[in-house]
């Protein structure tokens, strides 16, 4: 398929397949995202970057059940939601790839306000960002993974209802 393929009749079709209006929708099995795991090299630089720069609060840290001496913990990404991760000592753990079924980024909603902070924060911290739609902040964290800081409120994306 070109890249200038016109994908209109084949989203029109999903929608009408399998999209419900909000008030025929029935309500989620799940309670929320309880956390995402990812893989970092280095504990104490990752904690930096998370708690340090974007100033999610590390609450709990701990030995993973499985795998002796790897260290699980979790930062705060509000709302009850956590980022996890996991460091694997003696595995040569390469730099986050793209692949299909992975990982793409983590986006983490943060008031406009805090928005503006952390993108000058993560500015003068010299890390390269790209900003997208006004709203959208994208960088990578330590290790290669993409970070997506959204302006806009849980439940909605560049001002149209996701929920």
């Amino acid at each position: 398929m070109s890249e200038s393929a016109d994908r209109a009749n084949e989203w029109n079709r999903l929608r009408d397949t399998y999209l419900a209006s909000s008030g025929e929708r029935p309500a989620s099995s799940a309670r929320g995202l309880h956390h995402v795991a990812l893989l970092c090299r280095d504990v104490e630089q990752t904690i930096n970057f998370y708690q340090g720069l974007l100033e999610f609060p590390l609450t709990e840290l701990f030995e993973n059940r499985d795998y002796e001496n790897s260290t699980h913990f979790f930062f705060d990404i509000g709302n009850g939601n956590f980022l996890a991760f996991f460091d694997f000592p003696g595995l040569d753990l390469n730099h986050y790839s793209e692949v299909f079924g992975g990982l793409h980024h983590i986006a983490i909603s943060v008031h406009p306000d805090q928005w503006q902070r952390l993108r000058h924060k993560v500015e003068q911290a010299g890390i390269q960002s790209q900003v997208v739609s006004g709203t959208s902040l994208y960088f990578a964290g330590p290790d290669s993974e993409r970070v997506e800081l959204i302006a806009d409120p849980l439940g909605e994306m560049y001002g149209n209802a996701v929920g």
